[in-house]
């Protein structure tokens, strides 16, 4: 599985936990983290088990390589927005005119916030990857009209962002 792929996957994981960090913030972070990623392992085994188990014991395996470099990107995405949370959120009202935060759809203010602050302090992702990353996993997660919703907002934020349109570096560029 590519690169791009695997941190679609981390940002969709991510999406997921802010949801419920939004909904039901946990007293403590590192152990909800831990938590929520073994609960992630376990649904992609059952998936993968064909027949009913109810009452057998399934052996999970270990968390894998690419397991463990996805939760390490998503972990990064997940506390970077969390420690920024009272400025992403500025940041969605001064450009959500009209609207207040508590208005705006739980899943759709989490992707806004996860986006904004990959804009912002993520120097080594492009802001229109941000943006297009955003709007998939807003088509994906909440209703029709939320791509075009989040692709506005991200925009308008995009152009007041004071840093280079591309500043990632790929392997084999100088």
């Amino acid at each position: 599985m590519t690169v791009m792929r695997k941190r679609r996957e981390a940002r969709e994981r991510a999406i997921q936990f802010l949801f419920q960090y939004d909904l039901n913030p946990p007293e403590d972070l590192p152990a909800a983290l831990d938590h929520f990623w073994d609960s992630q392992r376990t649904n992609a085994v059952m998936e993968r088990i064909p027949a009913s188990t109810w009452g057998e014991r399934v052996e999970i395996p270990p968390p894998s390589p690419e397991d463990q470099a996805q939760r390490l990107f998503a972990d990064g995405l997940i506390s970077g927005v969390i420690e920024r949370l009272a400025e992403l959120d500025e940041i969605i009202c001064q450009f959500t005119k009209n609207w207040e935060l508590n208005r705006l759809a739980v899943v759709d203010r989490n992707i806004l916030r996860l986006a904004i602050y990959e804009m912002r302090y993520r120097d080594d992702i492009p802001p229109v990857v941000s943006i297009n990353e955003a709007v998939d996993i807003a088509k994906k997660f909440s209703t029709d009209q939320s791509g075009k919703f989040v692709n506005g907002i991200l925009d308008k934020v995009k152009d007041s962002i004071l840093r280079p349109a591309r500043t990632a570096k790929y392997p084999g560029e100088a």
